[in-house]
């Protein structure tokens, strides 16, 4: 695929339904139009490692993404095939749980034009206890909507069986649709502006104190979640033309675009409806529908529907976008002899990884049993703890010790970028209260997958157990 096709795939991957149901999350983390704030601090935080992507894409441009940079980084004979087994035993869970919060999304949005899938049927507290950790706890929600959520997941599944020419042109398909819905709330929005309503800053808006720094940490929480998805083109780089070129383009701007069109759909809204309206918005059903109810607002009932069938295109697009890029990467894996062999397995009929694509469709329908904010903040906390700071840490190691390495594109300003990168995601993790609870995931899927690992080693005779690995089962 080329260069468009590629930015079309990671913009379909960062616009999903997240944006049009966090923005009233946004304003009350904030608690004003400053929360325009948290978007723009996303932005920088995303072009910062954004950068970090870029370098790295283009010097190791092969399917695979972070699973390459990692094993490269920290040595493919030693400690970068644990820390890269380690990446996508994660990766098993994180994927999964990132195209189930599209599916939850999408579902919950559904509930403005059918309104009977927002009931419950089932609300259970799961909780498990662990020596020396503590509890972990998930909620369980079944509602009609789940069930939306999890066909979702298995409609994608079926679409992504096909050849990869065939899925670039669905993807400008159905990257139209994420054009034509954007555009519509951001042209609806100019066209009913009201400066002084959508930068009606509360007094002491910007004063520095704990509870502008907390609600800050909560908003670039919400806004990084939506931003991610700028890396997504590095899990395909091995089928990009010119990857050493395209991947860094398709990166940032990805990333630029999505940044304008974040903060444009965001001032159109507070232009129309006030933040003090969005701040009370506090319920989930609220929160499902505020584009909806914004487009209701300015031209009636046919046009938040009209509003809602879009949203739905939109995240569905993403879903898909997230399926097709990480199924690659087990693969990847698998092909390394690095990762369970049954994940290197191809379609007889169109030489794609249906292994893996099944597996992580499966397991993100079973993610569709829990509530949309668990499954956020597990995979926040996984993420940035066991794939971007250790990105970031990588590329600063790696210039130190191969400065003549190959590097067709360079970081600007090196190597602050990474540094920001670094403490914006510590920043993230330390301003929330429960972080310490939310760690916990992380921790015991990091203990897991060192056990496995250490055990699979074992068998096969690779390191650290013994130099040189052999053929072995698993």
């Amino acid at each position: 695929m080329g260069l468009s096709s590629a930015v079309a795939l990671n913009m379909l991957d960062m616009i999903g339904v997240g944006p049009f149901i966090t923005l009233p999350l946004v304003v009350v983390a904030m608690h004003g139009p400053q929360a325009l704030l948290g978007w723009l601090l996303g932005a920088v935080l995303s072009v910062c490692d954004g950068l970090v992507v870029a370098e790295l894409g283009a010097s190791m441009p092969r399917a695979g993404g972070p699973y390459e940079y990692l094993k490269q980084i920290y040595g493919p004979k030693g400690l970068g095939r644990m820390m890269s087994f380690l990446f996508i035993w994660q990766l098993t869970f994180s994927a999964p749980l990132s195209i189930a919060s599209g599916c939850i999304g999408l579902a919950a949005y559904a509930g403005y034009l059918w309104p009977n899938l927002r009931g419950v049927w089932l609300r259970h507290n799961l909780h498990l206890a662990i020596p020396l950790l503590g509890r972990l706890e998930a909620n369980v929600v079944i509602t009609p909507g789940t069930w939306l959520a999890m066909g979702t997941c298995a409609f994608a599944v079926v679409l992504l069986y096909r050849r990869i020419t065939s899925i670039g042109r669905l993807s400008k398909w159905l990257w139209g649709g994420v054009l034509v819905t954007v555009a519509w709330v951001i042209s609806a929005g100019i066209t009913h502006f009201h400066a002084a309503q959508a930068f009606d800053f509360p007094p002491g808006a910007f004063t520095p104190s704990t509870s502008f720094f907390t609600g800050l940490g909560a908003a670039l929480l919400v806004t990084a979640y939506d931003y991610w998805g700028y890396y997504n083109i590095c899990y395909l780089a091995g089928e990009v033309e010119k990857p050493e070129r395209n991947v860094p383009r398709a990166v940032l701007i990805s990333v630029g675009l999505v940044a304008v069109i974040y903060l444009l759909m965001n001032v159109s809204v507070l232009g129309v409806i006030p933040w003090q309206q969005l701040q009370g918005q506090t319920s989930e059903n609220a929160r499902s529908s505020v584009i909806a109810v914004f487009m209701q607002q300015i031209y009636g009932g046919w046009a938040g529907k009209l509003a809602t069938v879009l949203i739905l295109w939109t995240a569905f697009g993403s879903i898909f976008s997230l399926l097709l890029g990480y199924s690659r990467v087990p693969y990847a894996a698998a092909l390394d002899g690095n990762y369970f062999e049954v994940f290197g397995r191809l379609h007889p009929r169109h030489k794609f990884p249906h292994v893996s694509l099944l597996v992580m469709g499966v397991v993100a329908a079973a993610f569709c049993l829990l509530q949309l904010a668990d499954v956020i903040a597990a995979l926040v906390v996984i993420r940035i703890l066991l794939q971007f700071l250790l990105q970031q840490v990588g590329l600063l190691i790696l210039r130190a010790r191969h400065p003549e390495m190959p590097r067709p594109f360079r970081m600007w300003l090196y190597p602050l970028p990474a540094l920001c990168a670094i403490a914006g995601f510590i920043y993230i993790l330390i301003s929330r209260p429960n972080f310490l609870r939310e760690i916990r995931y992380a921790v015991v899927l990091l203990v897991a997958g060192l056990a496995l690992y250490f055990f699979r080693a074992l068998r096969r005779g690779e390191w650290p157990w013994r130099g040189a690995p052999r053929a072995g089962s698993a």
